[in-house]
């Protein structure tokens, strides 16, 4: 597979949340700077801030950019 640029991520990364059939998922926010992402918004569990951060992780795995850092801001109440 064809590796994808840094900044084909994040689109890439928030389209994937934004059609997750998981609607708490389509809330979340992608922002990149430089060689990281960041997830803001918030969740009802820690289940979905974790889910939300393995559908992004996969997103970088499939575009061969394992090296970008991710931060996980989402907030669970």
């Amino acid at each position: 597979m064809e590796r994808v640029s840094r900044r084909e991520i994040q689109p890439r990364a928030q389209a994937a949340l934004a059609t997750s059939p998981i609607f708490e998922l389509r809330e979340i926010r992608v922002e990149q700077q430089n060689g990281t992402l960041l997830l803001t918004g918030a969740v009802s569990s820690y289940y979905h801030k974790q889910l939300a951060q393995e559908v992004v992780l996969a997103v970088c795995r499939q575009c061969h950019q394992d090296e970008l850092e991710l931060i996980n801001s989402i907030e669970v109440p």
